[in-house]
């Protein structure tokens, strides 16, 4: 599977979204990532339906959508109806996953479930054969900018190998601190989805900076 690229709108032009939009569906980006924070699971505030909404009708990219709320439920079919097509909730946030896996898959999206940072990946063994992505955490969550914690490593080996045995085409997305000086190591590790805000967004060639992302090449991997 080539690996795919998901720029982080969190780290957009809030105040010329619509730019940022049409620059991203330009560009080799495969996936558009949304961040949504409630202020209750992490410390920040984020978008809500109306500003996820306008985004979506400019958008040519999937919406992927993740989740930073308590409660996730209550909300999937909100997120589907403006626009979402993955939807990624916490493993944190959910007490009961397994029925919120499948209520995201009864609305047509793709079903992810994200790690924060002391989360082992072993807590999905049960549940991974049902998932289409899982996202791990390499910053901790609420707030883009941060720097990235080097133990991700060690979660996506593990990961990896508990997908080839239930799940090989699961997509392992990296969510924090990811940029041109560490994705090379990430996707030799086993990731194959990059979500990148500021590595991107502060980028003076936005167009340039996705490009490189995307050309990491299984040439260069395998070497």
């Amino acid at each position: 599977m080539n690996h795919l690229i998901a720029p982080s709108i969190l780290s957009a032009n809030f105040a010329n979204l619509e730019e940022d939009i049409q620059m991203l569906n330009k560009s080799d980006a495969d996936w558009i990532h949304v961040d949504v924070m409630d202020g209750l699971f992490v410390p920040n505030i984020s978008f809500g339906f109306p500003v996820i909404a306008a985004v979506n009708n400019f958008a040519k990219k999937p919406l992927d959508v993740h989740l930073m709320i308590v409660n996730p439920d209550r909300y999937l079919k909100e997120f589907k109806d403006v626009g979402a097509e993955i939807i990624t909730v916490h493993y944190e946030a959910c007490t009961h996953l397994h029925r919120t896996v499948q209520a995201i898959k009864e609305l047509g999206c793709k079903a992810g479930v994200a790690l924060n940072p002391h989360t082992p990946v072993a807590v999905l063994s049960d549940i991974l054969h049902d998932l289409d992505l899982v996202l791990i955490m390499s910053v901790n969550p609420g707030f883009g900018g941060q720097k990235f914690i080097d133990h991700t490593y060690h979660k996506i080996h593990q990961l990896k190998k508990m997908a080839l045995e239930s799940n090989p085409n699961l997509y392992i997305e990296i969510d924090g601190g990811v940029s041109i000086h560490n994705s090379l190591a990430l996707l030799k590790a086993g990731a194959n989805v990059l979500v990148a805000g500021n590595a991107i967004f502060s980028a003076v060639d936005q167009h340039h900076a996705i490009a490189e992302l995307k050309k990491i090449s299984p040439n260069i991997l395998s070497a």
